[in-house]
């Protein structure tokens, strides 16, 4: 793209930051009514940006001195041609660094021409870069190479870190308790964005080609093995890489060349479905205003904030965000036939197990109509994936059932975020899950006359709990929810949308011929 657009450089993230914020201000904040509900959920909404990005400089931090220790290490070792791949913890606050001979020699070689054999350089580069990183991060390391808890300095990576994930969580919370309480609110004036539908229209498709350009041309990051180290969700989804679409997310030395040479068609798969799934959510958040909400205008304003808030910008690429964000969006665009958006839910249940949760909901608003074909289409949709993991082998699909499903006890261990070493213990990990598993199944039960509106704000105020106990970056994954939040802030009244007099069936059908 660079060579396309005169050199054309992504932008920071810090500086997408800014001009996001005032965009989303100019656009939707509602200046003739300063003290309303709409301006409160727009300054909530610019909440989650100081945390993404203190987590994003504190990895950027651990990247850098992954790459000046190496190349500090190597230099001193002129004798050899070194071929550094760095491998920084894109979901941990460590990083580990590798280095391996472009051109290996015997021992005997090496011994002879001063050069350590591969196990010792190993040692060596491991032994520098701990000390070289202890001085750095200005606290001594552990025995698993974490900051000792309490000791690291506020300028340093780890504690940038983890103080952006408190940040993260805490505007996380407090959106959950707006969408926890947003049945609440009967009046709902009606409050359409500063710009007409012509402008909305044109901001969005520029951002849509912007971002989808960043994905184009992205170097794709090369996917770990799942398991339980890196939590529940779908194996033949973890395979394909991840697409960074920040300025320095791009992948370094050897391990974008490796994932090229060896199998070309993965990154173009992942691009495409990137892009789809982005597509997707759009889509989705406009065809909810148009057909559910009867104004195309609330729809475009939706889906224009999405594209406009910094995480899009830095998610685009990530699969394991988008892709269930996507399936999620179009099962309530689909709510009127619930065998589809059932089956939507099941494939979204399925790739990342978090949507499984939202169950105890929207069973509860098909209750009087709709249950036996929702639980259908959930129950073929998983059916399906799981019958795709045979692919992989037979002596490998038990284990990819288990992680599918999430068939283990909570782990204490490998854990990402405020729940990972030196931070929050582990142990009370356990009773927000607890928590959480009640608030699913509190939705049974209240409200008790539940509506479109309540479908919605429902399924945001589940998926923005299930950040608090998940283990590998609870907080990161805002697809899950920011569709959902941005719907239930612009939602009209939706009391009359319940499944009764919604949902096709035979009783609808018949009353919509009747009255054509």
């Amino acid at each position: 793209m660079s060579h396309l657009l005169l050199y054309y450089q992504r932008p920071e993230p810090a500086t997408w930051v800014f001009l996001s914020s005032f965009l989303l201000l100019s656009i939707y904040f509602v200046f003739h009514r300063f003290f309303c509900i709409r301006n409160l959920d727009i300054l909530l909404l610019i909440l989650l940006a100081p945390g993404l990005m203190m987590v994003y400089e504190g990895r950027r931090m651990h990247l850098a001195q992954d790459q000046s220790v190496t190349t500090e290490v190597l230099a001193s070792r002129p004798s050899a041609s070194w071929q550094v791949g760095g491998a920084a913890g894109r979901d941990r606050a460590r990083f580990v660094a590798t280095a391996q001979p472009a051109q290996p020699l015997p021992q005997q070689q090496q011994t002879v021409q001063g050069v350590a054999p591969a196990g010792a350089s190993e040692t060596l580069l491991g032994e520098a870069i701990g000390s070289s990183t202890q001085g750095q991060l200005g606290s001594p390391l552990n025995n698993d190479g974490y900051p000792t808890p309490g000791v690291p300095t506020e300028t340093s990576a780890a504690s940038l870190e983890f103080y952006g994930f408190i940040a993260l969580l805490l505007a996380c919370f407090l959106l959950m308790i707006r969408m926890l309480i947003d049945p609440a609110f009967v009046r709902r004036p009606l409050l359409i964005p500063n710009l007409s539908i012509g402008g909305l229209s044109f901001i969005g498709v520029s951002l849509f080609l912007f971002l989808m350009a960043n994905v184009i041309t992205s170097s794709p990051l090369e996917q770990r093995e799942r398991g339980p180290s890196l939590g529940p969700g779908y194996a033949l989804l973890n395979m394909l890489p991840e697409l960074p679409t920040t300025p320095d997310g791009e992948p370094t030395g050897s391990s974008a060349d490796r994932l090229e040479d060896r199998e070309h068609w993965l990154p173009n798969v992942a691009r495409i479905l990137a892009i789809l799934s982005n597509f997707a959510i759009v889509f989705g958040i406009v065809g909810v205003g148009y057909w559910h909400f009867d104004n195309v205008k609330t729809g475009i304003g939706c889906a224009v904030m999405y594209l406009l808030l910094p995480y899009t910008a830095q998610m685009t690429g990530n699969l394991e965000h988008v892709v269930p964000a996507a399936l999620l969006v179009l099962a309530l665009l689909a709510y009127r036939q619930p065998l589809v958006a059932g089956m939507l839910m099941g494939l979204a249940a399925g790739l990342v197990y978090y949507p499984l949760f939202l169950l105890p909901l929207w069973i509860s608003f098909y209750w009087h109509r709709g249950l036996k074909r929702l639980l259908g289409g959930v129950g073929a949709s998983l059916l399906l994936l799981s019958g795709l993991l045979l692919l992989e082998g037979f002596e490998a699909f038990g284990a990819h059932l288990r992680s599918m499903y999430g068939l283990w006890l909570p782990r204490m261990d490998g854990l990402v975020g405020v729940w990972g070493p030196g931070r929050f213990h582990a142990d009370f990990r356990l009773p927000v899950l607890a928590a959480f598993i009640l608030l699913s199944a509190s939705f049974v039960f209240w409200p008790p006359r539940k509506n479109l509106g309540t479908l919605i704000c429902g399924t945001a105020a589940i998926m923005l709990a299930a950040q608090f106990w998940h283990g590998n970056g609870g907080g990161l994954f805002m697809a899950w929810f920011l569709p959902f939040v941005l719907l239930t802030i612009f939602r009209p009244n939706l009391d009359d949308r319940i499944a009764t007099q919604v949902v096709w069936g035979r009783k609808v059908a018949r009353a919509s011929t009747g009255a054509g």
